[in-house]
């Protein structure tokens, strides 16, 4: 994963800006713990408040000063802004960096007067954060912050005609990923600034091979002010726009300074024993010979194609899957194990990458479609025992590399489904000579549960994020560790003169890659410091000997030397503190917690903020009240995501004169008493309404003229009235009927009846059976599921609610959702259908509703004025008995105002009826 470095930017409560939560929503959720959620609260309160302050707080200077020594990375952000009211305010210094980035210093200058933080033991900070947070003060953290970023956030009150000054320093070693690192700047300051800068400094005595730079926001008018310079061992790069250029246009308040200012370089790599950097008592050994024949590998591609990656997900899976079977060499060995409570596979043996297998395998993956139970177990004890029973058998070569790669989006639930038990599985059976890499497809995932497993198993894990560009990530995540050059590769240095080396057996390196090893040296003496390199090649064993030797780094750089004092103890010491961080996730109970112990005194002694450890900076306004910088665990991390998707249900997103269409294709579904919600995936936000009318109403739900496609929905109520006087409906019949295919289905709560080529055909819930015809094809997932897909078209999934046959009120009913939608014509409608097309809609006014936890807003759409609430409905996807909450913009009185006409207007005559 390669390195990054990025800038945050500056968000300042009461500056004449737009407000995004988007972007800026983790500011709202600064607190974690006790009194996280009501701190969430006031915060969505107050906003409006802060917003009264405009314009009175100036963000003077904005800069980013990274320096790179050897893949070391040591970056500098620094904010200067001025509160030019007459009171005091509140000034947020908001700022991302990347996830592989340790915190090392944090200062606050105001008045004259510098807090500088101190790094403490995690546990000894909480009680001091906890009453920070629990006095209502706001506490600075890392949060999570997309795929690459993490998030720090931090807010003083800053008196009148005052400055405060932020500074930043984080460290992280650079990865080398596709044959280049990259330095990720990211830059939203939201409004032009006086003095802006990005500057970065490269040292690299093996050479510097070349340097590219790009942003999106890069303009003709922009680009000639990214100023670069390379020699041979040294880049510069700066980019400095002054206010004027910043604009968007002369005068105006907005910038064209936002989105992400990359740096690409790599270096040269001529020798094949690598780079060795000597400074001050500390090595590291840069590892990554170029010219080195592929090693063919044997991949089993496990897929996950239970019901929860039905649509978007299993689409992007297949077209990622075309296009790694099209890149796989011809000497490579490759099979395809798709799963959900059943365990399937293309073949039962490893096939070789020939063209016409390859053919084949890309017809089978066009047809791998999701739905049932989730059986990682299984699944992955099917690739393994694929992988052995083809090594015993001789039927791949003996110098080839055994590789698993598993996607899934969720946790497993039939089968083995206890975690620890399924690691201990696949770790025994796979014997440390086998490489798994777990890919966690969405937010749902146990990612640390893939985590571990792939760390026991010599590979590692990755997620995907749930976006239109899935298919890219999947793609690029194969194209990493498509060609092994070497396996089992040890790299050994004198016993006599080193001490305190972080990992120096590596299980495999890949092309565009690189290994780095650092040490400690216990005699000055390198007259006779000898490297020895070990691995298994394509044909023969790798091995290279040599002797390293210290670079003068006074004469590379005779005027910066002063940069290069300490940089190799501090990749040594971040490198270890990783290292054991991840050891601390795998083995023995004693060796976890000694891995533990040993990273957190090295992160104390470093200054380096990790899991383990927090930063505390005293307020200046109450010694006894700290700001607390801490860095999240990806357990802690995947939470805090989670978080920040709930908590837009608080937030206020204000919307200038543009509305949004959604663009990408949303899941629209009834389900409950009955609830309707129509998903927007690409504003992150969803629209709901509920229909009421008496039991035995029969509403039309989709009508597609084009396509003959018709579906009609019955209601049914409670058994008797319960004792709060409320009578719930849900729907418990539903007809649908595609005349063009000559289908009609029926579809119950009791049964399913089909009619096709001129018979009706029964099924029951109580059995998984699967119908698949020329025109219709039905997937039955036993007392849970019913998949309709139809030729060339739509596909709707019909849940099954089963309730207790002995409740004194309610009744098993059914769940309707609606896939591929837009494969049906623009003149479709219905409850449903008519939201098949993009809507134009925009949120207003957020003020306080008839629940504090639920605010009212206005909503302009179909040109009229609607009131509306900030609400959950539940989504029974995932989990068809309890469900999940869904934040959702709620539409009162049967959905008018957002459903063309009156809810009355649907109501059909009969369950294959149009009027």
């Amino acid at each position: 994963m390669s390195g990054l470095l990025g800038v945050g930017r500056l968000l300042l409560w009461g500056c004449a800006c737009v407000w995004l939560p988007s972007q800026a929503g983790a500011a709202l959720l600064v607190a974690t713990g006790p009194g996280a959620q009501q701190e969430t609260r006031e915060a969505a309160r107050s906003l409006q408040k802060r917003s009264a302050n405009e314009a009175q707080v100036e963000v003077h200077s904005m800069a980013v000063d990274c320096t790179v020594t050897s893949r070391f990375a040591h970056t500098v952000m620094t904010s200067v802004a001025l509160n030019k009211a007459n009171s005091s305010q509140e000034i947020s210094f908001d700022v991302e960096l990347p996830k592989t980035a340790f915190i090392t210093n944090f200062s606050m200058e105001i008045e004259g007067e510098v807090y500088v933080g101190q790094v403490k033991e995690k546990e000894k900070a909480k009680k001091q954060y906890e009453k920070a947070v629990s006095s209502g003060q706001t506490a600075g953290l890392v949060k999570a912050s997309g795929r690459k970023m993490e998030k720090f956030s931090v807010s003083v009150n800053i008196a009148a005609e005052s400055n405060v000054t932020f500074v930043l320093t984080y460290e992280e070693l650079l990865q080398r990923k596709l044959g280049r690192y990259e330095i990720l700047t990211r830059v939203k300051p939201k409004l032009p600034v006086q003095e802006f800068h990005i500057v970065a400094n490269i040292y690299e005595p093996q050479g510097i091979a070349f340097v590219d730079v790009h942003a999106n926001f890069l303009s003709n008018d922009l680009l000639p002010l990214v100023e670069k310079t390379v020699t041979a061992q040294k880049a510069h790069i700066s980019f400095s726009p002054t206010m004027e250029q910043q604009r968007k246009c002369p005068g105006c308040d907005g910038t064209q300074i936002d989105g992400d200012f990359v740096i690409n370089y790599d270096v040269e790599r001529a020798q094949t024993l690598g780079d060795i950097q000597i400074v001050n008592g500390y090595f590291v050994h840069f590892f990554a010979p170029s010219d080195l024949p592929r090693v063919p590998k044997n991949v089993v591609f496990v897929i996950d194609r239970s019901g929860s990656m039905s649509g978007n997900k299993m689409q992007q899976t297949r077209e990622a899957l075309q296009a790694i079977l099209t890149d796989l060499h011809e000497e490579d060995h490759f099979a395809l194990v798709p799963f959900d409570d059943k365990i399937l596979s293309w073949k039962e043996s490893l096939y070789k990458a020939t063209k016409e297998n390859v053919a084949d395998a890309l017809v089978y993956v066009q047809n791998i479609h999701a739905n049932g139970l989730t059986n990682i177990n299984d699944a992955v004890m099917k690739g393994i025992n694929m992988l052995h029973s083809d090594r015993e058998h001789k039927r791949i070569p003996e110098r080839s590399f055994d590789m698993i790669i598993l996607l899934t989006d969720g946790m497993p639930n039939t089968g083995e489904s206890n975690i620890a038990r399924i690691q201990e599985n696949v770790k025994s059976a796979l014997g440390g000579k086998t490489s798994l890499f777990c890919l966690g497809f969405g937010n749902d995932v146990d990612y640390s549960f893939l985590d571990v497993m792939s760390s026991q198993n010599r590979g590692l894990a990755r997620r995907i994020f749930e976006a239109s560009d899935a298919t890219l990530q999947l793609q690029g995540f194969y194209e990493e560790v498509a060609s092994p050059l070497l396996s089992e590769l040890d790299l050994r240095y004198p016993d006599s003169a080193v001490d305190a080396l972080t990992t120096n057996h590596f299980s495999q390196l890949f092309n565009g890659s690189e290994i780095v090893v650092a040490g400690r040296l216990t005699d000055n003496n390198l007259d006779n410091f000898m490297v020895d390199v070990f691995g298994q090649g394509f044909e023969n064993d790798f091995k290279v000997q040599g002797e390293a030797k210290a670079v003068d780094w006074n004469a590379l750089y005779p005027e910066e030397d002063y940069i290069f004092g300490d940089f190799t103890e501090r990749l040594w010491a971040y490198l270890t503190i990783q290292q054991l961080l991840d050891k601390s996730k795998i083995g023995a109970a004693d060796e976890k917690a000694n891995a533990t112990a040993e990273a957190l005194e090295m992160a104390l002694r470093y200054s380096f903020v990790t899991p383990l450890t927090s930063m505390v900076v005293t307020k200046p306004d109450s010694r006894d009240d700290p700001l607390i910088a801490d860095k999240l665990t990806e357990e802690q991390r995947q939470r805090e995501e989670k978080m920040a998707i709930r908590a837009q249900a608080y937030q206020y997103r204000p919307i200038q004169s543009q509305s949004y269409l959604h663009q990408s294709t949303p899941v629209y579904f009834v389900d409950g008493d009955p609830h309707f919600i129509i998903e927007l995936p690409d504003r992150n936000d969803s629209l709901c309404f509920n229909i009421n009318d008496k039991p035995g109403t029969i509403f039309n739900l989709v009508t597609d003229p084009t396509t003959g496609i018709l579906v009609n929905g019955q209601i049914i109520g409670d058994k008797k009235i319960p004792p709060d006087g409320k009578i719930n409906t849900y729907f418990w019949r539903f007809g649908i009927v595609h005349q063009t295919l000559g289908a009609r289905l029926d579809i119950s709560t009791k049964d399913i009846s089909v009619f096709q080529d001129g018979e009706w055909v029964r099924l029951l819930w109580s059995d998984t059976a699967s119908i698949k015809g020329a025109n219709v094809e039905l997937l039955v997932t036993k007392d849970r599921s019913l998949t309709v897909t139809l030729k060339d078209s739509v596909k709707f999934v019909i849940l099954l609610h089963k309730v207790w046959a002995n409740h004194p009120y309610h009744r098993d009913y059914l769940g309707f959702y609606t896939l591929d939608s837009h494969l049906l014509s623009s003149s479709t409608h219905g409850l449903l259908g008519q939201f098949y097309r993009p809507i134009d809609y925009e949120v207003t006014d957020l003020r306080p509703g008839a629940v504090p936890e639920k605010p009212d807003a206005t909503m302009y759409v179909k040109g009229r004025e609607l009131t509306v609430t900030r609400g959950w409905q539940r989504d029974f996807r995932r989990d068809v008995k309890n469900g999940e909450d869904v934040p959702c913009w709620f539409i009162h009185n049967n959905g008018t105002g957002l459903i063309d006409g009156e809810a009355t207007d649907y109501v059909v005559s009969g369950l294959f009826k149009r009027v």
